[in-house]
């Protein structure tokens, strides 16, 4: 991207609250904590009426000033089971322009060009929003990030696949999002070609999307990818879910029909077709698919092969992802009753024979068949891909694992429990709903600290991924650097498995 001219202009203050002009209007924000906070900016218009299943349009140009101090619309989407629930929050905000952004800033103004970073919710497609209190940017901006995060479209309405409609409406509504940031960024005192994007779960999957993606090239220099591999999902799965969901609706398998649909009862529809979907059940579900256009082939495979060769990466896990996954549901006795049988499918399921759980035993001597299979299925789907990424990735790959036990019985180091610690938001409720009381602060400053350093100058404070395979791990002591820490039990899936096959168009 070319350089743009630095000013020193301020923006304009309305009784103490920052005004910024972005290229559709003008928008008030509000002073909090010493930063700038400007929420529920629209970068793209309400995707309802013709514009549903569509890819994202501009927002209409507003005059004068538009109001930003609350979050906007928040996607439609079903609400977590009451066993999730008791652990996730997931903010409902009603209204149609739910494609909407947030900012926060310490220095809006042309002239500050401080380092941005977009964050991308998780949630398996289907839930989450950039509302909630977790994801609150105020330490990014305090430590002197200019913040972003964004809503995108979520579950059949985002990643819906019909035969009159395109593919990855959702993932589209992000790059649009991502353009924004580019075009706009400037006026709040980023600087657009220093942006790094971050993501979570879901929100990790779709940036490896977006760095394989020939559309997304220049608009961020760096990423990191929390606990999510670039991966696509087979056309077949997602056709099968929308079929599921037709039915139970008495609609054709249409974006026609569904556009007529109620969105509650699209939303009942949704959790009833795709009960056994999620990465360990492994049945019909959403995700982002080949489409010969935002995502011209497997994102792996083009990582692989050098797309995105100049972009750094931040990569990283947690110990025990699958544990919330099954510990809230009571799978995880389940699982350790059936024994043998439940070890069985998980290598059905991972599709290795059985030398890769006899080659785990050494190093989990102590695990029930519950802990076997979740490490199973999760180095399947996570770690090994991320430990390819790392391998194969030109530029600087620098790798993490979060080993923090939660306070919270049975959790572990779960899915999703790093994030009040990289936002440094472990006094918000929903933080200690996964961590429990009495989280370590000195932590959160650690994993905080090391997200900002790496958005600033690309180096998080450990060394980069070599043959040697250094891990910074965040634990309940000093976070440490570790060589392989999982390298044994990773060989046998690499030996086993061999290269990464696209997913089937």
């Amino acid at each position: 991207m070319t350089e743009r001219p630095v000013t020193t202009e301020r923006p304009v203050t309305t009784e103490d609250h920052p005004v910024v002009s972005t290229p559709y209007g003008a928008v008030r924000g509000r002073y909090e904590h010493g930063v700038a906070v400007f929420r529920g900016i629209p970068y793209a218009a309400p995707p309802v009426g013709p514009r549903r299943f569509r890819p994202p349009v501009p927002p209409e140009p507003w005059d004068g000033v538009r109001d930003a101090a609350a979050f906007g619309p928040t996607p439609p989407k079903p609400p977590y089971s009451e066993a999730f629930a008791r652990l996730l929050s997931d903010p409902v905000v009603p209204g149609d322009d739910w494609l909407n952004l947030n900012v926060w800033t310490p220095e809006p103004g042309p002239g500050a060009r401080l380092p941005v970073m977009v964050w991308i919710h998780g949630g398996a497609l289907t839930r989450g929003c950039s509302a909630m209190p977790v994801y609150d940017g105020r330490s990014f901006a305090r430590d002197g990030v200019v913040f972003v995060s964004l809503n995108y479209r979520l579950g059949v309405e985002g990643y819906g696949l019909f035969p009159d409609a395109p593919a990855n409406p959702g993932l589209r509504d992000q790059l649009a999002a991502l353009e924004w940031v580019r075009d706009a960024i400037t006026a709040f005192g980023g600087d657009p070609d220093k942006v790094t994007v971050f993501g979570e779960s879901a929100g990790a999957i779709s940036i490896g999307s977006l760095l394989a993606s020939p559309r997304a090239r220049g608009l961020f220099r760096r990423a990191v990818l929390q606990s999510g591999p670039p991966e696509v999902t087979e056309r077949d799965k997602v056709r099968r879910l929308v079929r599921r969901m037709a039915t139970r609706l008495k609609i054709p398998a249409t974006a026609v029909a569904f556009a007529t649909a109620d969105r509650a009862a699209l939303a009942r529809a949704q959790v009833e077709a795709g009960r056994h979907a999620g990465p360990l059940l492994g049945g019909p579900a959403f995700g982002i698919v080949i489409d010969g256009d935002l995502v011209p082939r497997d994102p792996m495979e083009a990582l692989l092969d050098g797309a995105a060769r100049d972009v750094d990466l931040l990569l990283g896990w947690t110990s025990e992802e699958y544990r919330l996954w099954l510990a809230p549901t009571g799978l995880l006795a389940r699982i350790d009753r059936l024994g043998p049988l439940a070890l069985a499918g998980a290598m059905a399921r991972c599709r290795c024979g059985p030398a890769v759980p006899r080659g785990y035993r050494p190093a989990h001597p102590d695990a029930g068949t519950a802990d076997l299979v979740g490490q199973l299925v999760t180095d399947h789907l996570l770690r090994v891909p991320l430990h390819r990424l790392a391998d194969a990735h030109e530029a600087a790959s620098y790798v993490y694992e979060f080993a923090w036990p939660s306070n919270v019985p049975g959790l572990g180091a779960c899915h999703a429990l790093e994030l009040g610690f990289v936002f440094d938001t472990l006094g918000v409720p929903e933080s200690a709903k996964l961590a429990g009381p009495g989280a370590p602060q000195d932590l959160a400053d650690a994993m905080h600290s090391a997200w900002v350093r790496f958005a600033v100058d690309g180096d998080p404070g450990w060394p980069a991924w070599d043959r040697t395979h250094p891990v910074r791990v965040f634990g309940a002591g000093r976070p440490e650097v570790v060589l392989g820490p999982r390298d044994r039990e990773l060989a046998l899936w690499k030996a086993e498995s061999g290269p990464r096959r696209a997913a089937r168009p």
